[in-house]
């Protein structure tokens, strides 16, 4: 991975299964018949035969579902995903009318943020099970630790700040679950989501410290005109959008600044 601000968590994937250097909006399946692309990566058939195994696997799962009536045309299409993971991990509820978990939450939130980036829902589906089950393994210890690195850095950038947030008892009610564990996802629109989003498939969710810090350091001002953790907590978490991708540039320039060149990792 390069720190091109161009690249995105996409095109990690379409590199994954053979592709360089292509539009990542094109599916899988109209990037294997077009040899126009002039494209022969290594292992074709082998890349081409995994391809129709998950579509057929999608499928499976989609009916089953259906069967089952846990799903029909109704269902908004980050609902069936959702379904269709928890029914893969042996968790699928006795009836769809059952409260949504936390980790439920989590899902659909980065289910409905990767829509707006994939057109094709089985690839759609695919990346956003890999992108969460990421989070739940290789992040898992790491993500609890993150709302004391933002409070570390942030005291770095700006002590200041940080004091502030402890005067109107604001640190423990940060948007911690948006910013973290949601990866931003419902908060940053979708060209900066990307560039985020590419930093942690590529092996470091720490920038999501980073873009957190870089948040407050932007809209310092507005947070230093609120007294309440409620006030707070409210902005954070509908921040103006205008603003984002002079916030990701900056946050990458953090992670740098404190990390070096970071080796990917968390």
């Amino acid at each position: 991975m390069t720190d091109d601000s161009q690249r995105n968590f996409r095109s990690v994937y379409y590199e994954k299964v053979g592709f360089r250097g292509v539009e990542e909006k094109k599916s899988l399946e109209i990037l294997l018949k077009d040899d126009r692309l002039g494209i022969l990566p290594p292992h074709h058939e082998s890349h081409a035969r995994v391809m129709a195994y998950r579509k057929e696997q999608y499928s499976d799962v989609l009916h089953a579902l259906d069967v089952i009536r846990f799903v029909s045309d109704a269902t908004p299409q980050v609902e069936v995903f959702l379904y269709m993971h928890r029914l893969e991990s042996g968790k699928l509820p006795r009836s769809p009318s059952f409260p949504l978990e936390p980790e439920d939450e989590v899902f659909l939130a980065i289910a409905k943020a990767m829509e707006e980036m994939v057109e094709d829902s089985v690839d759609c589906y695919w990346i956003t099970r890999c992108f969460v089950n990421q989070l739940d393994s290789k992040y898992r210890d790491f993500l609890p630790q993150l709302p004391k690195a933002f409070e570390q850095y942030l005291n770095l950038e700006d002590s200041r700040l940080l004091s502030h947030l402890k005067a109107c008892s604001a640190v423990s009610r940060l948007p911690y679950d948006l910013w973290f564990k949601r990866c931003f996802a419902g908060c940053l629109p979708e060209p900066s989501l990307q560039r985020v989003w590419d930093k942690v498939v590529s092996g470091s969710c720490k920038i999501l410290v980073f873009v957190a810090v870089e948040i407050l350091l932007t809209f310092k001002i507005k947070v230093m005109a609120l007294n309440s953790a409620e006030k707070i907590t409210k902005f954070l978490e509908n921040i103006p959008q205008d603003s984002s991708d002079a916030i990701v540039s900056k946050a990458i320039d953090l992670w740098h600044k404190h990390c070096g060149t970071p080796v990917h990792s968390a």
